[in-house]
């Protein structure tokens, strides 16, 4: 074989998702019994795979719940005599609103002043995930990311912004397309200090 070929067979790979099958298995059931209480022929053939496709992507929606976010950050924790404002803005977040089980979407700000110690930016980013990925309310979300930073780093304050859209004043109920929710939560300097929460909110809006 030669070293192209064996390089192209290297770079050639499946990605596969991992499931708890008797999890799965079981939420299949349930999802397969739904459908025929909405009034749906699970025999048909453009259903006949669907409870497991549900199944999945709810074990996929809701992986947050077997992730630890503090220790997401505490795994890339480092020494550093940094003392100013660090902020990871627009971050994506997808999310289930926990009172009807539609998505809601929209991004996340987040901003830490460290106090001796700063964390991988990816880290910022993977807790938001950790959190969205659980039956959610935004209020909640928001501050699960503020107490999480907080509570890892100790740093001298964290400021969360978070601006999302919700299925279920989109699809049903109110109806309204347009209409974005945003929440904040702050903690230390950002909390006590009008110049810099002013300096945060500045940065995120550019």
């Amino acid at each position: 074989m030669s070293d192209l070929s064996f390089t192209e067979e290297k770079l050639h790979y499946k990605q596969e998702e991992q499931y708890d099958e008797g999890m799965i298995k079981e939420l299949r059931g349930h999802y397969r019994a739904i459908l025929e209480l909405l009034g749906e022929n699970v025999s048909r053939e453009g259903l006949l795979k669907t409870p497991e496709r549900i199944a999945k992507a709810m074990a996929f929606l809701t992986k947050g719940y077997q992730e630890e976010p503090k220790e997401i950050l505490l795994s890339a924790k480092f020494k550093e005599d940094y003392k100013h404002m660090v902020i990871v803005k627009d971050i994506e977040l997808y999310s289930l609103c926990e009172h009807h089980m539609l998505p809601f979407y929209g991004k996340a700000h987040v901003a830490y002043i460290p106090n001796g110690y700063i964390t991988g930016l990816s880290k910022i980013a993977r807790v938001v995930e950790a959190f969205a990925r659980r039956l959610q309310v935004q209020e909640r979300l928001t501050v699960q990311i503020r107490d999480c930073i907080q509570e890892a780093l100790n740093p001298m304050g964290v400021a969360v912004v978070i601006e999302a859209s919700h299925m279920c004043m989109q699809m049903r109920g109110v109806q309204k397309q347009n209409s974005v929710t945003t929440t904040s939560a702050f903690t230390g300097a950002f909390l006590n200090q009008l110049k810099t929460r002013e300096e945060f909110i500045s940065l995120i809006k550019k």
